[in-house]
């Protein structure tokens, strides 16, 4: 029943009947952006022997030296094709069959043979023949035989227990087979319930997949501004940003060149004026000097060389001319503020912005077409809903529910007879183990007694009670065996007939998928289709649809759509028409129109740049600032003329002079501190502004020329490349709106072909119906127990003629031979005493005769 178990579940799925056409590809698209929820299921793919799987290995050898060939397709095939018309070669058969046939009547020879033997044998005992005379006769090597069959026998024994223990582990696999077939039954069915139950959920994860995909294309319509004209802006970007950059940075030149430019002129005229002051206030000092030194002190030494030293030094307080030279830069001034009449800055910030509003612009155009889009995009997902719901798996698996619940039932109902049937089988193999034990019991019984009984000291007929109940436990032994070993042998030749060839017939070849490929033979099932399964799904049997395409199907978790090649009732690829979605899309989408037109700065722009590059700073003398700004304001540093005239004040002799000088000395270090300062500081203001209008005069008029040629390069792209940028980036924009559709399309069409309801628990019910059930539960088992109760069978004959021979030497003699001359003796036997000789001549019997039966 498990056979027929498998066989419902596979061709439940193959029930109906349907019409269509050719295959689809089951490629699958290269990019994914979902995935099916797994789904998990408890049973096991493969089934395993554990350690006792060493065991059924051998005797798989041991099939293989019986049964060599190859599975028979050809054979089989005709085999099947003249049973439907009655003519069957039985030569193919028996080609085929010759290794199993052989051991067969070898078992069946053994059958007949063996109660003819035993009978004859138990009719020649009662005659005193065959062993039957309890005499024995007295021979030089009956040491050494008595050994050798011992230890022969004792071989046999335990090449006897082996299979007896096959036995015994093949009946104890019987005894809890049904435990494990009733728990993985139920896995079966709840793995199949599983499938029943997770298809209609996963065809409704596939449709809420297409909200998502649909929030996606929303998201990005209803974000075209920065998607779309985010996208044409990045475009342009690199082309006018820099330029504008420039003239960005020119603009602030400009403004930093009219600072520079007025804080020079100041400075200047407040330079001029400070350095007319200095003049004036050293030329006052010079004087008091002058009066100073005009004392009569000043005449006479050592006084007159100090103050001549003085008078020499006069002539250094001066101020600097030069600085009331420098010329003032009101022309420059006067045009750079010209030049800024114009706001270069604002028409920048303009571009700027004419630029950033693209995003904006974009949105404001294209709202009618993003509505137009949104509606074909909703239409599309009431047409995926009505294709899904159309897809026959649910029909099937309908179908196929009530299989499983008929299947289901009707386990239940005949697992408990079943249960009962198995142990009746387990009781059966525990007979026959256990018969096979009792014997081989004996003949351990009979090898332990006759070992540790025997004494060599003791003459047949004296041989003691241990020694011949061993000799009688061996014939017990050998009388069990004549008495069963033929029934035995029955049981075997049956269990091998059947197991061997179940095994080599079916499921060995199930495992190859030799099996299938002779089931998918075109024509073999019914002569007018070329393929079975096609011509019974769809009535087309041209179709490629085999046993063994479905069965490697199911085992790789590809779904029924895929599996059963359903395209050719309902062809998803054209129900869900990919292109014609996609292609809907594209025409709303062809409607995106957007026109901007961008002019970048204008001629007032281009004119205030130029009007810069000739405001005149490029030719001002900086070199002549530069030089006066080194100079310093007075011919000498006067804070140290003031400390030097301190001290040379302090080496005369205190008085009027002394203190005149002191006083002039102070006055210098007030013009240093009020004249000098500023005038450094102002020649510092003068330098940093120099150095300002030199960075910014050098290269203008080229740096201005090429600015307005990037300009006008720039100008020329948007002029010319602005339509084909929005036109490309306006594709690129509808392209990835239907590839979101285009790929949860193919995902849809990949799914329901490869892995909606996977028929995976299909294929492992049907590998534990075949697999599981018959081969690794029934065969395996079955094979090893006739592999085992037959070598411990066959192995009885060799063990009964061996305890035949040896329970001569165990048993007690009613008679034993003697002899009147020790010369007759060997001397060996001499020296090791009576060893089974009786020398009645030592008690003066002259001649070896016969002596009466013992009254031990």
């Amino acid at each position: 029943m498990a056979l027929v178990l498998g066989s419902l579940l596979l061709l439940g799925l193959c029930k109906n009947t349907f019409s269509g056409g050719q295959a689809s590809s089951t490629d699958a698209p290269k990019a994914w952006n979902y995935e099916l929820p797994a789904t998990n299921y408890e049973t096991q793919d493969s089934h395993k022997a554990g350690p006792i799987g060493i065991l059924f290995e051998l005797v798989h050898i041991f099939l293989y030296v019986v049964q060599p060939h190859d599975f028979p397709e050809d054979t089989l095939k005709n085999v099947i094709r003249k049973a439907l018309e009655s003519k069957i070669n039985y030569d193919e058969i028996a080609y085929y069959e010759a290794g199993i046939i052989l051991c067969s009547l070898l078992g069946l020879l053994f059958i007949i043979l063996m109660p003819l033997v035993g009978y004859f044998f138990c009719m020649c005992r009662c005659c005193n023949k065959c062993g039957g005379e309890m005499h024995q006769r007295q021979k030089e090597n009956g040491p050494f035989l008595r050994k050798c069959f011992a230890i022969s026998l004792l071989v046999i024994c335990i090449i006897i227990s082996i299979g007896i223990f096959y036995g015994f582990v093949a009946n104890h696999q019987v005894r809890t087979r049904i435990k494990r077939s009733r728990k993985l039954t139920d896995s079966n069915f709840k793995d199949l319930r599983t499938l029943l139950n997770e298809t209609p959920e996963q065809i409704k994860y596939i449709l809420a997949q297409y909200n998502t995909t649909k929030d996606k294309a929303f998201l990005d319509l209803n974000s075209i501004n920065s998607v779309l004209g985010g996208r044409i802006l990045d475009r342009l970007r690199p082309n006018i940003i820099p330029v504008l950059d420039e003239i960005k940075s020119m603009a602030t030149a400009i403004k930093e060149t009219k600072e520079a430019l007025e804080n020079m002129n100041s400075t200047l005229k407040s330079l001029h004026q400070q350095s007319t002051q200095l003049s004036s206030s050293l030329t006052s000092v010079k004087t008091s000097l002058r009066g100073s030194l005009n004392d009569p002190l000043c005449s006479v030494r050592p006084t007159s060389e100090t103050c001549n030293s003085i008078r020499l030094s006069l002539n250094q307080l001066n101020s600097n001319p030069e600085l009331r030279q420098l010329p003032l830069v009101d022309t420059e001034l006067n045009n750079v503020n010209n030049v800024l009449k114009t706001d270069l800055g604002g028409l920048v910030q303009q571009d700027y912005q004419s630029l950033n509003d693209i995003p904006d612009r974009v949105q404001s155009q294209t709202t009618s077409v993003v509505a137009g889009v949104k509606k074909v995009l909703n239409s599309i997902g009431s047409d995926i809903n009505n294709v899904t719901q159309r897809l026959p798996i649910q029909d099937i698996l309908s179908e196929f529910s009530g299989y499983v619940n008929n299947t289901e039932s009707y386990m239940q109902r005949h697992l408990p007879t079943w249960e009962e049937y198995d142990s009746y089988w387990w009781l059966g193999g525990l007979v026959i183990c256990s018969l096979l034990t009792l014997i081989v019991i004996f003949y351990y019984l009979g090898l332990l007694c006759g070992v540790c009984g025997y004494d060599r000291h003791a003459t047949p007929t004296t041989r003691g009670c241990v020694s011949n109940t061993g000799g009688v436990f061996l014939m017990v032994g050998v009388g069990l065996s004549f008495l069963f070993c033929w029934i035995l042998m029955i049981i075997v030749v049956l269990t091998f007939v059947v197991g061997a060839n179940v095994e080599k017939l079916i499921c060995e070849p199930y495992m190859s998928k030799e099996l299938f490929r002779v089931l998918d033979t075109p024509r073999l099932l019914n002569e007018d289709w070329e393929y079975y399964l096609s011509g019974k799904l769809f009535n087309k049997s041209k179709i490629k649809l085999t046993f063994e395409q479905v069965y490697s199907d199911c085992k790789n978790n590809r779904g029924t759509y895929g599996t059963l090649h359903l395209e050719n009732s309902f062809n998803i690829s054209e129900r869900l028409n990919i292109n014609e979605h996609t292609e809907s899309i594209s025409n709303e989408l062809e409607n995106l129109k957007v026109n901007f037109n961008i002019f970048l700065l204008g001629a007032a722009g281009r004119k205030n740049l130029q009007d810069f590059a000739a405001c005149g700073i490029d030719r001002m003398n900086y070199d002549t600032y530069l030089a006066q700004t080194g100079k310093s304001p007075a011919g000498v540093n006067l804070l140290s003329f003031a400390y030097d005239l301190e001290a040379k004040a302090n080496r005369l002799p205190p008085g009027n002079l002394r203190n005149s000088l002191k006083r002039d000395a102070q006055t210098i270090k007030t013009i240093h501190q009020q004249r000098v300062l500023p005038i450094e500081q102002s020649l510092s203001t003068i330098y940093q502004s120099v150095k300002i209008l030199q960075r910014t005069s050098s290269g203008l008029l080229e740096r201005v020329t090429r600015i307005l040629t990037s300009l006008d390069f720039a100008q020329n792209f948007i002029t010319n490349n602005i339509s084909s940028v929005i036109i490309e980036e306006t594709k690129k924009y509808g392209r990835t709106i239907t590839g979101y559709f285009e790929h949860y399309l193919q995902w849809i069409e990949f799914s329901i072909r490869e892995k909606v309801a996977s028929c995976k628990p299909v294929a492992t019910a049907l590998d534990t119906a075949v697999d599981v059930f018959l081969c690794s539960y029934v065969i395996d088992p079955l094979n090893l127990f006739w592999f085992g109760i037959g070598k411990a069978t066959v192995f009885l004959l060799p063990a009964l003629i061996f305890a035949v021979k040896l329970a001569k030497y165990y048993r007690r003699m009613d008679s034993e031979d003697v002899y009147d001359d020790v010369e007759t003796i060997p001397m060996k036997n001499m020296e090791n005493g009576n060893n089974g000789y009786h020398k009645d001549h030592l008690y003066g019997i002259h001649n070896p005769v016969m002596t009466s039966p013992s009254q031990h």
